[in-house]
């Protein structure tokens, strides 16, 4: 690991609360529902999905650039958009960190929904999110966020600029639990 850090100069990052967007971002990262293939428990809903709502947005995040090395920060706003596939709520792909032994905040700006945290040795544990809420996610731990309201749920993320993201294992392995809409209610299974 390299401990070369850039120096670079001080900046401010304006964000605005009625969108929930971050103004003039470097990076706009946009995920529609043809990029969630093999997520989602159901399949078939995703592709009727996919053929009648035009591919749907799912999520995106808004990015400045910092350099990816030791030392820095990056950080991003995350919208999960409300909706669901088959009976299972919208959610990002997850990811645990390519440094493994790095953790990341996630601040609620607005929304409902769950960040689904799970380790390599299968543990699970969930925490809620609303306006307000920080989570934290510890090292070691793959996350993934939910959207379970009717509003984007949209949080200010942070974690070390050299962490990386490994999204391959969440794609091979998936999450234990998955969150449903059933009856009007969620259902965590």
């Amino acid at each position: 690991m390299s401990t070369e850090t850039t120096l670079i100069e001080p900046f401010s990052v304006s964000i605005d609360f009625a969108e929930s967007v971050m103004v003039d971002p470097d990076n706009h990262n946009i995920r529609r529902a043809s990029t969630m293939s093999g997520y989602y428990a159901d399949d078939e809903a995703l592709e009727q999905l996919i053929d009648e709502g035009d591919d749907p947005l799912h999520y995106e995040t808004y990015e400045k650039h910092v350099p990816e090395q030791y030392g820095h920060l990056l950080f991003c706003i995350s919208k999960i958009q409300p909706g669901v596939v088959g009976e299972e709520f919208f959610m990002t792909k997850g990811h645990y960190h390519t440094i493994a032994h790095t953790g990341e905040v996630y601040l609620c700006l607005q929304g409902e929904g769950l960040m689904l945290m799970k380790t390599s040795v299968g543990e699970f544990r969930y925490e809620r999110m609303r306006r307000g809420q920080l989570v934290y996610v510890p090292p070691y731990w793959a996350h993934r966020s939910v959207n379970t309201g009717r509003e984007p749920l949209t949080m200010f993320c942070v974690w070390p600029a050299d962490a990386g993201h490994n999204y391959g294992d969440i794609a091979t392995e998936g999450f234990p639990r998955r969150v449903l809409l059933r009856d009007g209610r969620e259902v965590i299974q």
